[in-house]
């Protein structure tokens, strides 16, 4: 798959960057050459020209990539001018970055359909872990259910899931399991890394550290965690 992300600020560098390690293609465009040079190691394609210049983004080949982040939130103006550009050269998919209701509201009207609100959402996050103790990171599915980042129950440890029997106990889903390992880079250090255990059996079996992906109600998640 290919993406174009257009604004290398911290939102639009870290999206490049974990694309990019995902394997997939990503063009990152910014109009500051010192920012296009800082990132052109980690990215597939870093290119320096304004957004705002309808005759330079034909360059892109937009009708190939399967999506176009405008990533560009700080300057209200040129990510609204970037956004109408690519409306009419005919983007395929135009995914939108608002820092506000207005500035959503303004590219709702060019016609983006997909916008997003990383601060808002990071906040929403962080908020969620505080609220429920024990949560490592959360994301909301709907206004009752979430899928939750926790540590493993003490009790847990050294126990099988079939041995717990977490669904029967708290009607919640475990989705997977998360573990901390060890990994050395190039020169030999090492640091402990994520490593995502994927579907987990009845046969998987809890480890001291271990974080617990887990779905379910609101009520379910907060009656699990308040029983540790």
């Amino acid at each position: 798959m290919k993406y174009i992300v257009i604004g290398l600020g911290n939102f639009g560098s870290t999206l490049s960057i974990a694309l990019t390690e995902m394997g997939f293609e990503v063009i990152a465009v910014d109009n500051d050459m010192r920012k296009v040079n800082e990132f052109k190691e980690r990215v597939t394609h870093t290119i320096c020209l304004d957004s705002g210049d309808k005759a330079a983004m034909e360059t892109l080949p937009l009708k190939d990539s399967d999506a176009v982040i405008v990533a560009i939130g700080e300057d209200f103006g040129a990510s609204v001018l970037t956004t109408a550009i690519l409306k009419q050269l005919g983007a395929k998919k135009i995914i939108g970055r608002a820092i506000s209701d207005l500035h959503q509201t303004v590219i709702e009207a060019i016609g983006v359909e997909e916008i997003i609100r990383p601060e808002e959402e990071s906040a929403h996050r962080l908020s969620k872990r505080f609220q429920i103790k024990g949560v490592v990171d959360s994301f909301e599915i709907s206004e009752d259910y979430n899928i939750v980042e926790t540590e493993v129950p003490e009790e847990y440890i050294g126990k099988t899931v079939q041995e717990t029997n977490f669904r029967a106990e708290f009607n919640l889903n475990i989705l997977t399991v998360i573990r901390m390992v060890k990994k050395e880079n190039i020169i030999g250090q090492s640091s402990l890394k994520r490593k995502v255990l994927g579907v987990v059996t009845p046969n998987t079996t809890f480890e001291k550290g271990d974080i617990l992906v887990i779905f379910g109600n609101n009520k379910d998640i907060k009656r699990c965690l308040s029983s540790e």
